[in-house]
């Protein structure tokens, strides 16, 4: 029997069976009944798992390669690989979406969207024509109040170097974990040049680009353009001390949210087999994640400190100097950061553990403010012990 027969067996809808591609590496099992495969799609990769309710290729043809779909998903047309989709998650037809990237419960995006090494919170909602590569975004606290990112909005992640030390953190981890915040609005037609931080309730009015950190909550931030004859130095740096710092911030809450799905998320995900094998991708997708933030800042590193660079001033001299003498303990601690132990972590748990609710935004949202506040205190620690670059 052939995978798309097993498939028909199950009871998974195929309404046009003789036009589907079901590789032989496919585990029928990891497929529910009653997910819907439409006319064209390809389904690849012994790691693939596709949960009750889930709708692929209703808009256009789908291929979808090593990747993990909670319950009701919707993957209306596009190529989607190693990525993770829980819970409601959506993309349009015309999506590619790339390993590194995770969209956590009910967020989506419109057709003809780029994602690598992105991360949306719970209702995190972006337009069309959107290409939004390393970044992680929170803010939000239901699908009426959601964080949102306008149509034809960039997030520009490649620098005239050549590297990708770039990643934007819009919200974070220790606060966007508990669903409470103000959403983030980033009108269409602009774009952000990372690696930037931007706080809860910040509003960038359509058409233009963010290149400096937003520090303040609830903030209408209307950036001026650059200066046109700003002179660079060396590798082409004017300075890199906010670069690392924001890549190490960055990289801190990558491992908060690893130590979030593992203790906060493992126990209500692994209670179903298409939940546990959403776990089981995204914490191999935030380890993916976790590995080419550490590549690509080591990348500016080598390049800060090779030799040959003339004429920098002294100023940044000085800074190269100390990056040169801080960065083997950064980049150990880095490498090393987790979880933290502190009672914060224990109120937490023992509220987390002892909760009625079974389903996770529920869960989180029977929370008292006392057990959120150290919830956000526990991650917050793992973070700032991930420790901070010059």
């Amino acid at each position: 029997m052939s995978r798309l027969e097993e498939l028909l067996a199950r009871g998974v809808r195929i309404p046009a069976p003789g036009s589907v591609e079901i590789g032989e590496e496919v585990v029928a099992e990891r497929i529910a009944p009653g997910a819907v495969i439409h006319a064209g799609c390809r389904i690849f990769g012994a790691s693939s798992s596709i949960g009750p309710g889930c709708v692929l290729g209703r808009e256009a043809p789908a291929t979808v390669e090593d990747c993990q779909l909670g319950e009701g998903v919707a993957l209306k047309g596009g190529y989607f690989s190693g990525a993770v989709f829980l819970d409601g998650a959506g993309v349009g037809s015309g999506g590619h979406i790339r390993p590194g990237t995770i969209l956590e419960e009910g967020a989506e995006v419109a057709h003809s969207v780029g994602l690598k090494q992105t991360i949306f919170f719970p209702f995190v909602v972006g337009g069309s024509l959107i290409n939004f590569c390393d970044a992680l975004m929170a803010g939000g606290r239901s699908r009426r109040e959601h964080s949102e990112i306008g149509s034809s909005f960039v997030h520009f992640n490649f620098t005239p170097q050549g590297d990708k030390a770039t990643a934007s953190l819009i919200g974070d981890v220790p606060r966007g974990v508990m669903l409470d915040q103000a959403p983030i609005f980033l009108g269409g037609q602009g774009g952000i040049v990372g690696p930037v931080r931007v706080e809860y309730g910040t509003v960038q009015p359509a058409g233009l680009i963010l290149r400096k950190d937003v520090v303040a909550e609830g903030k209408l931030v209307v950036p001026r353009s650059p200066h046109p004859d700003i002179r660079t130095y060396g590798a082409g740096y004017r300075s890199v001390s906010r670069i690392l710092r924001n890549c190490a911030v960055y990289l801190g809450n990558i491992a908060a949210l690893q130590v979030w799905y593992e203790l906060a998320r493992g126990p209500i995900m692994t209670r179903t087999a298409h939940g546990a094998a959403c776990w089981e991708g995204a914490r191999t997708q935030l380890a993916v994640v976790r590995a080419e933030r550490l590549k690509q800042m080591q990348r500016v590193v080598d390049q800060v400190l090779a030799e040959g660079q003339v004429g920098v001033p002294e100023a940044l001299q000085a800074e190269r100097d100390a990056l040169a003498k801080s960065w083997p303990a950064t980049r150990e601690r880095l490498v090393a950061a987790g979880d933290a132990a502190c009672a914060e972590k224990d109120v937490f748990l023992a509220a987390w553990n002892g909760a009625k609710e079974e389903g996770y935004l529920e869960r989180i949202r029977g929370l008292t403010p006392e057990a959120k506040a150290a919830g956000t205190a526990w991650l917050q620690k793992i973070v700032n012990d991930a420790g901070l670059p010059v």
